[in-house]
């Protein structure tokens, strides 16, 4: 795989079982790469290792005066300064290849989990930790699996060193051959210590990412509250204590350095003061005592890379079971695991055997619950996501799990309570995958964005018509009612067959919020439309309403019809308990101000006085 083959056309299956074996099966899809790249280091790291030999020959050459003989360790030495020249560039070549082609997979596999799952994962994994997982964790991952390749290389360097030494010179290659394990496995016992504080500041990181992203994606809300502060003292602690890990964590760090420092030159001392009590006896000449020298110095450079395996594998472990922890979520299907994934299209009533929702076909059908987070969770439901195993949602009697994924999203799209509005054009955000029968300015009218088009040209420079204007990151120019009325535009603009809106109106006022009801009853007209909502507006319009409390439908009808009959429905839509109600209307018996006994004092009764209190 090279890097102008990106990106894959398949980046496979992953072993998510644990971080190792998610590593492990990074550098086993990459084995050509990784094999590569163990060739070229090999060639570069022996080159090095076989200088040491070519210039104990060259000063043996010298002391017997043979010119012949220097002559060819020259010609031995410019070759291995080629094999040295070629090894180290394609080495780094192919590492960074690895390195690159590595992250890439773990990316591609990232974003098919996040359109598989769409807003579904952000409910199950914080948002900061998917960033943390895309970003620094892919890096820490694609450098241990470039590393392994020249640790390998390394390693096999050193054995072949040793042996060399131990044939070329027996009575100092076997004080080599015994003090290099020891130089190489002496940071051992420290390494589970340097991986725990390594662990602690990449997990102390990531909530620090993930407490700054959260701050970042409210911090309109949290100025408009006075909470900015608050936040950001908490962040300025999250740091802190990040800052604290990362200096624990170099610590260790910097011990195992300076042993790997202190350990070879200790070595150095100990071969050279016994190559010289043995040259002294005459058992061995200068030239092996220089080789056998220049050879453990040159021995440095390829034991860095025991560190080096040590410290990627420590960064990349909590990375790697992080990433893992993200791709094994899977889209939650039916409790008996089954499904056929079907091809074809189904059309007709929707139905959710879990809560006994029917929204008919060709209708709007309002949905009325009083704890947000359970209206939420069924809004996904309807559109094929369940935040945990059970039956599957039906359409026209099929059942959204048997669909393919992309026809069960092109059957029912959901737009939750905080649609995202991604940077770019106005153009470009409502140029999606559409039935054409809507058109761009019909959606924007009934979703009444007549206002937002005006600002949009005002805060652009160069864009005389409205779609060519900008729109920033996640829509932070524009107010939150806005950015929902851009969104809604864009779901209406794609006609699904059926479109269910979670809180599509909560931040907009009652008289946008009443024509928006129009614009949307009159655009989705024969198609099947489910709203999430308490506004009376926009219950009034609808043409049946649902009550769904603790997780069953408990009463359908119209909203004047509910609110008469239902208390549970009334406490939700004009926020008053039982209690209340019974006072206000006992109080308004009192008062007799030409009211009913079913009225309520000071609280509008018809779409007409909400409006006008308004």
């Amino acid at each position: 795989m090279q890097i102008q083959d990106l990106p894959y056309s398949d980046p496979g299956v992953p072993d998510t079982r644990s971080g190792p074996r998610f590593l492990w099966w990074l550098g086993r899809n990459q084995l050509d790469g990784q094999v590569k790249s163990l060739a070229w280091g090999l060639l570069h790291f022996v080159s090095v290792s076989a200088l040491p030999f070519c210039v104990g020959h060259a000063v043996q050459a010298v002391v017997h005066r043979s010119g012949t003989r220097l002559a060819l360790t020259g010609c031995l030495m410019l070759l291995c300064g080629l094999g040295i020249a070629v090894g180290d560039t394609f080495l780094h070549r192919t590492a960074v290849t690895n390195w690159i082609t590595a992250a890439a997979r773990v990316q591609q596999l990232l974003a098919r989990k996040a359109a598989h799952l769409g807003s579904a994962l952000t409910r199950r994994v914080a948002a900061g930790e998917v960033v943390a997982v895309s970003t620094g964790d892919v890096e820490k991952i694609g450098w241990f699996v470039e590393a392994v390749s020249r640790f390998t290389a390394a390693a096999l360097t050193v054995v072949l060193v040793c042996t060399g030494l131990l044939i070329y010179q027996p009575a100092l290659g076997a004080v080599v051959a015994a003090g290099l394990p020891v130089v190489a496995l002496a940071v051992l016992p420290l390494l589970p210590r340097a991986t725990r504080r390594a662990d602690t500041q990449r997990e102390k990181a990531g909530r620090a990412t993930e407490l700054a992203s959260d701050t970042v994606a409210g911090l309109r809300v949290l100025r408009g509250i006075g909470g900015e502060e608050l936040f950001l003292d908490r962040y300025r602690r999250a740091s802190q204590e990040v800052r604290h890990a990362a200096v624990r964590s170099a610590r260790m760090w910097s011990l195992i350095s300076a042993i790997q420092v202190l350990l070879p030159g200790l070595l150095l001392i100990a071969v050279v003061w016994y190559g010289a009590h043995l040259a002294r006896q005459g058992r061995i000449t200068v030239g092996e005592l220089v080789t056998v020298y220049s050879s453990v110095m040159v021995l440095h450079y390829p034991l860095r890379h025991f560190e080096e395996i040590a410290m990627a594998y420590s960064f990349s472990r909590p990375s790697a079971r992080r990433a893992a922890r993200v791709l094994s979520l899977e889209r939650a299907t039916a409790a008996d695991g089954s499904g056929e994934h079907r091809a074809e299209m189904p059309g007709g009533d929707l139905y959710d055997p879990a809560t006994g929702l029917l929204a008919p076909a060709g209708l709007c059908t309002a949905v009325v619950c009083g704890d947000p987070d359970a209206a939420g969770r069924l809004a996904e439901r309807l559109g094929g996501h369940p935040a945990e195993p059970g039956p599957s949602v039906l359409l026209g009697g099929v059942a959204l799990d048997e669909l393919a994924l992309d026809s069960a999203r092109t059957a029912v799209l959901v737009q939750d309570k905080d649609p995202v509005l991604l940077s770019g054009t106005l153009r470009e955000l409502l140029d999606v995958p559409a039935s054409g029968a809507v058109r761009a300015a019909d959606a924007l009218a009934a979703a009444q964005c007549g206002d937002v088009l005006d600002a949009l040209v005002q805060g652009s420079l160069d864009a005389a018509d409205p779609l060519d204007a900008r729109i920033t990151e996640r829509g932070r120019s524009l107010s939150g009612g806005q950015r929902q009325r851009l969104a809604l535009a864009r779901s209406l603009i794609t006609d699904p067959e059926v479109l269910v809106l979670d809180e599509p109106t909560s931040a907009v006022d009652s008289h946008t919020e009443a024509r928006i009801a129009d614009g949307l009853r009159r655009l989705r007209s024969g198609r099947t439309t489910v709203v999430f909502t308490s506004s009376p507006l926009l219950l009034d319009r609808a043409d049946r309403v649902a009550l769904v409390h603790e997780g069953e439908v408990v009463a359908v009808g119209a909203h004047r019809e509910l609110t008469d009959t239902e208390p549970r429905y009334r406490a939700v839509v004009t926020r008053e308990t039982d209690d209340e109600l019974g006072r206000a209307a006992v109080d308004g018996g009192r008062a007799g101000a030409g009211t009913d006994g079913n009225a309520l004092v000071g609280a509008p009764q018809t779409v007409e006085e909400i409006e006008e209190s308004a």
